[in-house]
């Protein structure tokens, strides 16, 4: 009988350090996976599409991952699908693809983008611009955006609120590139099968005529 009783007395304190050790790993499994949940959050963001002002590239409905840590690393490019808080409002969420960079000239004129005077060739416009399709209408020489203003659009040009009506908008606006669709999975993947292009031979500036390039 002391023989058992010493058996049962020496089984409570294992039992304890089991339970203690299991405890001990459930804490350590919960608060890794607080961790990764906050770091994940930190560094992308699902969204959804609402609307169809970047027909035909996204729909409406559409699920992304966006990235938030992207520029951190290197600043906003053209053609990048943006995540951006308009100006006049901190509570909504745009997305729209950048057109012009800082310290650029953008002119728009009978639906072209010129952009240093260099025309920018678009190809994923779903249909002929017509709406809003010059800007600035009070000049004929564009305007130069400021060392940290970006032009933003929709690729849907006709059905888009964007820099046309809100202007230009500044880096601390913008909140994460889009980086790829999740839903719907018959379109799964790249969102930047096509890219705007400068036209590099020409130079057009408003209602001037064509500039010849100087010889070398």
């Amino acid at each position: 009988m002391a023989a058992q009783h010493e058996q049962a007395a020496g089984a409570a304190p294992q039992e304890r350090s089991a339970a203690s050790s299991l405890l001990r790993e459930v804490a350590e499994v919960l608060v890794l996976a607080v961790i990764l949940y906050f770091g994940i959050s930190f560094a992308v963001q699902a969204v959804h599409v609402e609307g169809i002002s970047m027909f035909a590239t996204l729909d409406d409905q559409d699920y992304l991952i966006a990235n938030k840590i992207d520029y951190r690393l290197h600043a906003p490019q053209r053609g990048d699908i943006i995540i951006l808080r308009p100006p006049t409002n901190n509570s909504t969420d745009f997305i729209k693809r950048i057109i012009g960079l800082p310290g650029e000239r953008i002119l728009i004129r009978s639906g072209v983008v010129y952009i240093n005077g260099h025309r920018l060739h678009e190809p994923y416009l779903p249909e002929e611009w017509v709406n809003d399709a010059n800007w600035p209408d009070n000049s004929s020489t564009g305007r130069l955006l400021g060392p940290d203003e970006y032009f933003v659009m929709g690729d849907n040009r006709n059905r888009s609120q964007d820099s046309r009506f809100f202007g230009p908008i500044s880096r601390d606006r913008i909140d994460g590139k889009a980086w790829f669709r999740i839903w719907p999975l018959d379109h799964f993947g790249n969102i930047y099968q096509q890219m705007p292009t400068l036209d590099s031979s020409t130079v057009f500036a408003g209602d001037r005529e064509p500039l010849r390039p100087l010889a070398a």
